[in-house]
């Protein structure tokens, strides 16, 4: 069934359509098309430079495509950017914050700019940086600036949630529970788009998963049907080798 003022499926709160993007010579993004629907855990994977990055940059305002259409929740992320800021939280590769911004600080300020938001110091707890509350950013390690990150994604309690690279730096306790924190907030509701070089990750968190290679879609579906009995690692190289 399709939303016809909206134009896309019923369900569906993410749509993409013949995505193009380029930089320079450069082509980033050929030609993507998928659709996420409402509370699934979404993946995006593919080897470096196959063009996740610059789709959810596209997807969620950052950037600006070439051609092509995009759709989240009804809205244009080009022309209606604040209606995306209040209902999607956003983890990207680059986020930083200032050296002597302390962890509640950072949640604390983000807090504010909600009408809704998390409790900053139950989202400190469920990230597991309870102890390192009022710790400065500039004195955090790799994994903690991660985790922060991603507190800050979830502050405002969004209906969708785009987490590039969720736990890369994080040792594998983190791993675990920033995981089991997903799947909490799932079954709360959430809708999640995952950008990941982990195929465990994709194998315990996705619904489905979009494989990229070249810029361009090269598999779609869950990821058991996508590894056919081979494994995902194993599907994912055959997939990607040019």
């Amino acid at each position: 069934m399709c939303d016809r003022a909206a134009g896309r499926r019923l369900g569906d709160v993410i749509e993409i359509e013949h995505l193009h993007k380029r930089y320079g010579d450069v082509v980033a993004i050929e030609d993507v098309s998928l659709e996420v629907a409402a509370n699934e855990v979404f993946g995006i994977i593919g080897v470096n430079g196959a063009g996740k990055t610059t789709t959810v940059e596209c997807l969620t305002g950052v950037r600006t495509p070439d051609r092509g259409r995009v759709d989240v929740l009804g809205f244009d992320p080009v022309t209606q950017r604040d209606e995306i800021r209040a209902r999607v939280g956003v983890q990207l590769q680059a986020s930083t914050l200032p050296d002597r911004l302390s962890v509640h600080e950072a949640l604390a300020l983000y807090a504010s700019f909600y009408p809704d938001p998390r409790d900053p110091d139950e989202l400190i707890d469920l990230l597991g940086l309870t102890h390192r509350r009022d710790a400065r950013y500039g004195k955090l390690s790799g994994g903690e600036k991660q985790r922060v990150s991603v507190g800050l994604a979830l502050i405002g309690r969004p209906r969708i949630a785009v987490l590039d690279e969720l736990t890369t730096g994080l040792d594998p306790h983190a791993r675990r529970d920033v995981w089991a924190l997903i799947e909490r907030l799932k079954d709360d509701g959430l809708t999640v788009v995952l950008v990941t070089h982990f195929m465990d990750e994709v194998e315990r968190l996705c619904d489905r998963v979009a494989v990229l290679h070249a810029g361009r879609v090269v598999a779609l579906g869950a990821p058991s049907d996508l590894a056919g009995g081979r494994g995902l690692e194993d599907a994912f190289v055959e997939l990607t080798t040019a």
